[in-house]
């Protein structure tokens, strides 16, 4: 059963000391000292070793340095404090915490030894399921905000204002601490309760826990992302059909046409949502149908990968992106007024 991106990762490559002979050279040892309470280490080829920390510092250094941009362009450029603008604001935060503190991590539990101690475990697995969490919540509101936009345009300015979604993402951010709170909650009060070795760092849950998580953070959410788009497609291409064939109908005011800048902002982001789905799909279906360890270590990584894409997205679909990026290279951001400067 499903327990969350960090539960799983941080059990596989972590092994039971039980399971091997009592004499060991010390090299096979996290703990060489300890001799027979110490984890073994696992049997990695040096180039496997290698290539997967390159690999994983890259993409937590790009993760990183990518949302950091667009932290810094959303929160300095006042033309682009918009309702959707701070949906990717809150999206970007989560993502540049996994690049920063998750990601590197990864290195850690690939070479297979655990020597930060069993409080940080307990805080990085916290930290995994409170990101996890708020990215698919920031995707429902992104939906959500996209479905009021194309499908309410008459209400969409006056119900979805800077300062409601201000308030929805505060809510997002609260909801996943106290949620995530809740799932580990046993680990907190005893954070080796399911150690078997020193030099591992395993966390579990209950069945019943497992199930929520599953509900709540995939299924649910899901649905309706699901749902809300199918919505927004078909409403979109309606309207695409009616300004091509400039036939101008009676429509009730709840359905009037969007502008076209709507339809574009829905088609990037549906793009984001895609690939979110794509992302992290394979983790929570392969959760609970079971998969071995270095699947669900390659499904971790996918999933954690999401937070690299989002920014290259933007970089693509978003010209005010491209934009924000040449003035901060050019040091133009450093002049008196830049954050007035129309990007758009």
């Amino acid at each position: 059963m499903n327990k969350g991106p960090v539960v799983e990762k941080l059990h596989h490559f972590m092994f039971d000391q039980r399971t091997f002979p009592v004499v060991m050279e010390e090299g096979e040892l996290c703990f060489p000292q300890l001799l027979n309470a110490s984890c073994r280490r696992p049997n990695h080829r040096r180039f496997e070793v290698v290539f997967v920390n390159i690999l994983l510092t890259f993409i937590s250094v790009l993760t990183t340095g990518l949302n950091l941009l667009v932290i810094i362009t959303i929160s300095y450029y006042r033309k682009l404090h918009s309702s959707t603008n701070l949906l990717l604001l809150s999206l970007a935060v989560s993502d540049f915490m996994i690049g920063l503190l998750q990601i590197p991590v990864e290195i850690l539990i690939f070479n297979g030894c655990w020597f930060l101690g069993d409080i940080v475990c307990a805080l990085n697995s916290f930290l995994g399921f409170v990101t996890s969490s708020v990215s698919v919540g920031n995707m429902l509101l992104i939906s959500v905000d996209r479905y009021l936009a194309i499908c309410e345009p008459m209400y969409y300015p006056t119900k979805v204002t800077v300062a409601a979604v201000r308030l929805c993402v505060c809510l997002c951010w609260i909801l996943s601490v106290i949620y995530s709170s809740w799932i580990v909650r046993d680990l907190f009060t005893k954070p080796d309760r399911y150690l078997t070795c020193f030099g591992e760092c395993v966390v579990a849950i209950s069945y019943i826990e497992g199930t929520v998580d599953f509900l709540l953070t995939f299924v649910g959410p899901i649905t309706v992302i699901i749902v809300l788009y199918m919505r927004v497609f078909v409403v979109a291409v309606s309207q695409a059909r009616a300004m091509r064939s400039h036939v101008v109908a009676f429509k009730p005011q709840s359905s009037a046409t969007a502008n076209k800048s709507e339809l574009k902002a829905a088609r990037n982001l549906g793009v984001v949502v895609v690939v979110f789905l794509l992302c992290f799909s394979p983790y929570y279906i392969c959760s609970v149908t079971g998969a071995n360890s270095l699947d669900s270590l390659f499904q971790i990584w996918l999933l954690y990968f999401n937070s690299c894409l989002n920014p290259v997205i933007y970089a693509l679909f978003y010209p005010w992106f491209r934009k924000a990026i040449k003035h901060i290279i050019t040091l133009q951001i450093l002049q008196p007024g830049s954050c007035e400067a129309n990007i758009l």
